[in-house]
This record gives C-alpha cells, structure tokens and sequence, in this order.
C-alpha cells in the first residue's frame, strides 16, 4: 500500500469520526425540545433522529460540493495532511463544548478547521465563498430563527386564544412527533453533507476521483450511517443546555421552534446551498419561542455562554488545525 492511499484511508476514518462526532453532539438539536416537553421519550426521539438523519442524508449533494470548494488544498501528501489537520481541529472542538455541554457548531467547527489548516500549510482559500456561503449564513441563520419563532408563537398565541389550553397543549405535544421528525430530516441534509463533501476532497487530493464526479454511494451511505449511529448515541449534556437550561419550554412553544429550524434548515440547503449551523438555528429559534412569555423568561446568561461559544468555534478550530498541521508535516513525510 502506497503512503498516499494510506493517507486517504485514514482522512476517510477521522472524517467517518467526525461524522459521528457531529452525530452525538448536535442529537440534541433534534430531540432536546421534544424530551423537555415530554411529548417523546428520550430513547424514542434518539430513535427518530437517527432514522430522519440517515433519510435526511441521501436528499441531495449541494451542500457537500459547497464544502469541498471553500479550501484548494494542493495533490499530493501535503494536501491530505491539511485536510486531515481540519478534520482534527473539528473534532477536538467538539468534544471540548461537548464537555462543557455548549451547544457550538459543528459546521463551523469543521470549516474553521479546514480554513486553520489551509493557512497553515500555505494552501489557497476561497474567502470569498466562505464570506457568501459561511459567514454571512452564520449571522442571519440564528436572527431570523429568532424572529421567525417568536412570529409564529405569537400567531399561535392568537389563533387559539379562546381554546382549552389543555388540549392544545396535547394537540402540539403530539404535533411535535412532526416537526421534531422534520429537524432530524433537516440536519441529516445539512450535517451528514459536509462529511460527504470532506472525503470527496480528499478523494480529490488524493488523486482517486476527478473534479467532475458525482459523490460515490459508498461515501454517502458511509457518511449517512456514521451520523445517524452518532445520533442514536445521544449527546445528554447538551440537551440540558437547549431543553432546559435556555427556558423551560412548552409543547407549543416547542413546535414553534422545531418547525422554524427544519423550514430555515431545507430554504438554505437547497435554495443557497449554503452550510449553516443547525446549532444556531434551533437554539436561536428556542429563544425567539421562549421570548413570547416574556423576555425575561429566558436564561440570558445561558445564551451569553452559548454565544461565545459560536464566536470561539471557528477561530479556535482554525488554530487547533493549524497546530496538528504542525505536528503531522513532523510525523509524516510529505
């Protein structure tokens, strides 16, 4: 075996890693609402979101090509090295807010590593993709969650004012079977995607596929199935965070909030193909339902710890790629 293929079986092995990484940190995104709220179980949500990913994945390809592009990494070893590097600095971000139960994200955490590695090894990146595709997103993703679930918990609201609270209450914690259905779908679309896009990349650098290739199966059900075992895993401490910690939440509040991230998670994957945070979507859009009792309710210290977290992620990502860049060029000949 050739000391590139080597390389490339194990960036495919750490992006496989991350895949599943994504999947038990960001299982909450999905099920967080529904468990708070008791209209699912937690073992039964877990069950759902896993499934919803695995489906969610194979919906489409726009968003991995839009991955693959954000970094020139260059043929060869020195390339692989990079792309490895990110994926590095990913998971090691991931792992230090899942410690501390912070709802960061992922993507971020992915495309900073990317990014950190690239400038690293003195690689081409394409700022202007990111600023589009990334940035941009990053901002308006969570303002318009915000704003969006805090409209449709106002019409909520309105619409069944005059109604027995109890059984509209039931009504919603059934409703939230759907739309906690409909986030898992929505993050498998957007998360599992940009695994996809990474080992393509690799395959690229590597020199085992063409820019002109469609993804391969095997890289969609493998990234597919590494996400959704991830999910199934569970991600507990940071479903404290967003379940109940943020504000206590009720089933029409909950629907409110799921059904605003999954609608914003699908607009963005297949109308701008861009790679936003399912994080910052459906936490943002628990603040923007939560605020609609009174601003007050919410637990703005909480939403300050997770802010700084989404600020930190993809510059500390960067330099942790960066510093395994570093260490890997001394490890590995190039």
């Amino acid at each position: 075996m050739s000391l590139t293929l080597a390389i490339v079986i194990a960036v495919v092995v750490i992006a496989l890693a991350f895949d599943y990484t994504n999947g038990f940190h960001d299982a909450a995104n999905a099920i967080a609402t529904s468990v708070s709220t008791r209209a699912l179980t937690p073992r039964v949500a877990l069950t759902l979101a896993a499934v919803m990913n695995f489906v969610g994945a194979l919906l489409g390809q726009e968003i991995a090509n839009t991955v693959r592009d954000v970094i020139s990494p260059g043929d060869g070893n020195q390339g692989l090295i990079i792309v490895m590097s990110g994926l590095l600095g990913a998971i090691t971000w991931n792992l230090i807010t899942w410690w501390f139960g912070l709802p960061s994200s992922s993507s971020h955490a992915l495309i900073g590593g990317l990014v950190g590695a690239a400038i690293g090894g003195g690689a081409d990146v394409d700022w202007a993709k990111i600023v589009e595709k990334v940035l941009i997103p990053m901002v308006l993703s969570p303002l318009f969650g915000f704003a969006a679930a805090f409209v449709v918990m106002l019409s909520i609201m309105w619409i069944f004012r005059r109604r027995n609270p109890h059984k509209v209450m039931r009504g919603f914690r059934m409703m939230q079977t759907v739309s906690a259905a409909a986030l898992a779908l929505g993050h498998g679309l957007q998360d599992a995607q940009k695994t996809m896009g990474v080992i393509f990349l690799a395959l690229l650098t590597g020199g085992y596929a063409s820019a002109g290739d469609d993804l391969p199966l095997w890289v969609v059900i493998a990234a597919a199935s590494a996400i959704s075992a991830g999910t199934y895993a569970g991600g507990w401490r940071i479903m404290r965070t967003l379940g109940r910690k943020i504000i206590d939440l009720d089933p029409a509040r909950g629907f409110s909030a799921e059904a605003v991230g999954a609608s914003v998670l699908y607009t963005t994957a297949f109308v701008f193909h861009a790679p936003i945070s399912t994080t910052h979507t459906i936490t943002s859009a628990v603040m923007g339902a939560g605020a609609t009792k009174r601003f007050s309710a919410v637990r703005w210290g909480v939403a300050r710890s997770i802010l700084a977290a989404w600020i930190l992620t993809f510059p500390m990502a960067g330099i942790v790629a960066w510093l395994c860049y570093e260490v890997l060029t001394v490890l590995i000949p190039v």
